[in-house]
């Protein structure tokens, strides 16, 4: 996956920031805290996986999918922004 190379220190800064999430996680379990602060974290470590996922989604569409100089016949730029606005919708 040519596009994850290329945007790859920022996918890394995303993971580690994700790792972090998780890890907060871990010492509120540790130090007791309350369920509502765990479940605010769980939620939040969600939604920051399925936004990496879109992204990663998204950029694999653009560049193997709906690449017009590789693909003469790929979606055109419309149906391009449709598709990716579903993806997005359905990782939320």
């Amino acid at each position: 996956m040519a596009h994850t190379i290329k945007e790859k220190q920022q996918l890394l800064a995303r993971l580690r920031r994700i790792r972090g999430q998780i890890e907060a996680i871990e010492h509120a379990l540790e130090e007791e805290r309350g369920c509502e602060v765990i479940m605010q974290q769980i939620a939040s470590v969600r939604g920051a996986i399925a936004g990496f996922m879109a992204e990663v989604v998204e950029d694999h569409v653009r560049t193997h999918l709906v690449d017009t100089t590789s693909f003469p016949k790929a979606l055109n730029q419309e149906a391009t922004e449709q598709l990716i606005a579903v993806i997005r919708t359905y990782l939320k």
